[in-house]
Parts: C-alpha cells; structure tokens; sequence
C-alpha cells in the first residue's frame, strides 16, 4: 500500500513541503508557529513502528523543523522561546509529531496547546510569510 494521509490533517493544516521521511504540514491555528511531520509509511502509529534507520531520519527532520518554527515565529514577529514537541495521536492515530513555537504570551502557556479552543485562521499575507519561512528553513 502506498502512503496517504490522514484526511483529518487536510482542513487543520497547510502542506509545507516533503522531507526525505515525512510530508511537513503548518497547523493552521495563527496563534502559534507550529509545523507537524507525518512519515510517508503506511500503517505507523507509533514511533517504535519505525525501523532505526527512519528512527534516526526523524529525529533529524524534527531539529529540522525546530528551526523551521523559529524562522515562522522570526516571519510573523512572535520570535520562539521555546520548542514544544509531541507525538500524541489520540484523536488521529496515523503516525505524526508536533513541533509547537511557544511563547509566554501565547493563550495557552504554560500549559499544553492541545485542547485549547480558539484556534484563529492565519490571514493570507501571514500564511503566505510562515509558508515560504517554513520551506526555506527546510531547504
């Protein structure tokens, strides 16, 4: 079988662009500079679904999308001040990790970004900015 994404990733997020191992996409909640990297396998769920080799690949693509997230929070004048990553899936199971730019000014700090209602739409200059940061940061 070949890998497809989660349709419940398509209205909550933006396609950045494709890694070696995981389809990069921007969560779509302009309150935080956030990315989520999906790897292009089928059938993961979790972390230790993956082989050592594509272990080690993302853990590479996430520093990668830590400076990805700087560069989005640099792009929209928030700078990060602190990385946030998480792999939950216990709404979509299909294997995905979070990397979350955290501010102590965002409406959820200290406290976990998940759950917290109020997700606001990027406007279309902001978007278009945190995309093309995104994807130059990740080459």
């Amino acid at each position: 079988m070949a890998f497809e994404l989660a349709p419940a990733f398509v209205p909550t997020s933006h396609a950045v662009c494709d890694l070696p191992l995981c389809h990069v996409r921007l969560q779509a909640d302009a309150r935080y500079s956030w990315l989520v990297l999906i790897p292009r396998a089928e059938g993961l769920v979790e972390i230790e679904d993956l082989a050592p080799g594509p272990r080690a690949q993302l853990m590479d693509e996430l520093v990668r999308a830590g400076a990805a997230v700087r560069a989005i929070g640099a792009a929209l004048g928030r700078p990060v001040e602190k990385l946030n990553v998480g792999q939950l899936g216990n709404v979509t199971p299909q294997l995905h990790v979070h990397v979350v730019g955290r501010r102590a000014d965002d409406p959820a700090w200290p406290g976990p970004v998940w759950g917290v209602p109020g997700a606001e739409a990027f406007a279309p200059d902001a978007l278009q900015r945190s995309l093309a940061a995104a994807r130059k940061a990740l080459g």
